[in-house]
């Protein structure tokens, strides 16, 4: 029998690292639900509301965040390496990150029209979440690690897909000779924070990737 499976025989059942974890990842999909469900409200007032909700989303993340940590400090056996850990919910807590400030970005600039692109990037980012949270949901007893090799790739997919569209939307926006300069940047702030999302996502399917090698 492997070490890592010896290993694994002894860690408690109920771990509460991968609790912690699994709240994260659920409540990153819940924001990037609202989050897409805002770019597509054609109500400013209701769309505004969905934006702010986002703050709260984000504080919570930030405690959960704060609970691994605090866990890392109690616990002498962790489930997988402690760096690994760490870096998992570093990264996490990124992609709430962004998520809550491409929303202020919007409220602060007082962005009405919401574009096709900007749809676009609510779609792509909320797949490449959903992806997250099934790869994190099965670290808990890597019974599959192809399924959670499958689900980085798609993360990966979807990174490649954002990358296209901020290529598209930049383009359109410096083609555009009607539109006014202030807006230019503004709107140009809005998309990378847009695609920075997928890149965070891409960072955690890579932790996750480089943890499944570790420990099957």
């Amino acid at each position: 029998m492997a070490l890592n499976n010896i290993i694994r025989i002894f860690l408690p059942k109920d771990r509460v690292f991968y609790d912690i974890f699994e709240n994260i990842v659920a409540n990153l999909k819940e924001m990037s639900r609202i989050f897409k469900k805002a770019l597509n409200e054609p109500d400013t007032e209701k769309r505004t509301n969905l934006l702010r909700s986002l703050e709260d989303k984000e504080h919570q993340n930030d405690e959960y965040t704060h609970q691994i940590f605090v866990e890392l400090g109690k616990n002498f056996i962790t489930p997988f390496d402690r760096e690994d850990i760490h870096q998992l919910a570093t990264s996490l807590d990124d992609v709430a990150d962004y998520i809550h400030a491409s929303a202020k970005k919007i409220l602060n600039y007082n962005i009405e029209e919401i574009d096709d692109l900007m749809k676009d990037f609510g779609e792509i980012n909320q797949k490449a979440i959903d992806a997250l949270v099934n790869a994190v949901t099965k670290l808990r007893n890597m019974k599959n690690i192809s399924k959670i090799k499958q689900e980085c790739v798609f993360i990966n997919s979807m990174e490649n897909a954002a990358d296209d569209t901020l290529d598209k939307a930049i383009i359109q926006l410096f083609a555009n000779p009607n539109i006014n300069p202030i807006d230019v940047i503004k709107l140009k702030d809005v998309y990378e924070d847009l695609e920075v999302i997928s890149d965070k996502c891409e960072d955690c399917s890579n932790i996750i990737e480089s943890i499944i090698i570790k420990y099957t």
